[in-house]
């Protein structure tokens, strides 16, 4: 235990850990890391998983199934039934994933961080023009939260409400880290990774955006809405209109590795107390509430 201790210490040294996992062929490693994960030899699989334990706090505990067959069944595990209830209050917004909280707080002037003095622009972040003629505007004073999902964690979404999704924009890009070691170092990094931007709409008609940003490692984002698997290989068309409805809770998609979540919604909901930069929250527990002066049809 001790050699493990020391050695994750090690890698968290953040001049190694940013080059072990960024000054790296990325794209040709999350390409691998996809058809790695869908090997079924039973040696690869265990070998995979005790190598993963060791280098981080993952448990699979919580897992649904005893055993899997691939990397991939590990990644994209359910849960239990039951380990993760949801608050039903209508004026509450739940944690679509869960995470540890990251950036947050209000939308000015069309600028949100990714860390403490490291902005991006809405703009850059949803990039096809009519998303940029359309939400930066709509979201101005509203509020933005980061949701970080780690490597180990349970990696399947949820509809933070009773929801209503209507489009899915796919923007291709790199895969850096998105790690805080590495949102210190790479301006924009967000706007620079793969992500797809879901547009959204409460059952009592606000509209939000949630956007997945994959990262190194990460092979494909699954939405069930569209029943397309989203990867580098992606060739289809980057606007895929759809007409989703879901009740709070219910499950929307998954990574396959860790990665990053983004939340916007306009000026009328605000952080619940108690969320911040740093906490762990898991899926289905509240993360913003709605002012009672707002009203949205």
């Amino acid at each position: 235990m001790k050699i493990r201790s020391k050695f994750q210490t090690w890698l968290l040294q953040e001049d190694l850990n940013f080059l072990l996992t960024n000054r790296i062929p990325r794209i040709a490693v999350t390409r691998f890391m996809g058809w790695w994960s869908q090997l079924r030899h039973p040696w690869i699989v265990k070998g995979s998983i005790a190598v993963w334990r060791w280098f981080t706090d993952l448990d699979l505990s919580e897992a649904k199934e005893k055993s899997f067959d691939s990397i991939h069944a590990c990644f994209t595990r359910e849960l239990k039934p039951g380990l993760r209830p949801v608050d039903a209050r209508p004026d509450v917004l739940t944690s679509p994933c869960d995470c540890i909280i990251g950036a947050c707080g209000e939308i000015r002037d069309g600028i949100v961080y990714q860390a403490k003095g490291f902005p991006y622009t809405l703009n850059t972040l949803l990039s096809a023009p009519e998303l940029m003629q359309r939400w930066p505007q709509m979201l101005e004073g509203g509020t933005f939260v980061t949701m970080r999902l780690t490597s180990s964690m349970y990696h399947r979404f949820h509809a933070p409400c009773d929801a209503h999704l209507s489009h899915v924009t796919y923007i291709s890009g790199d895969t850096w880290n998105v790690n805080p070691i590495a949102l210190t170092r790479v301006k924009e990094l967000f706007c620079k990774n793969e992500r797809a931007v879901l547009q959204m709409q409460t059952s009592s008609g606000m509209p939000f955006l949630i956007v997945p940003v994959a990262a190194v490692l990460v092979a494909s984002m699954r939405f069930h809405a569209v029943d397309v698997l989203l990867n580098l290989r992606y060739r289809g068309p980057n606007e895929i209109p759809c007409d989703a409805i879901y009740t709070k809770g219910q499950e929307m998609g998954w990574f396959e590795h860790g990665s990053t979540i983004l939340m916007f919604v306009p000026k009328g909901y605000q952080l619940v107390d108690g969320v911040q930069s740093g906490i762990q929250l898991r899926m289905g527990e509240p993360i913003l509430a709605l002012n009672s002066s707002a009203r949205y049809f």
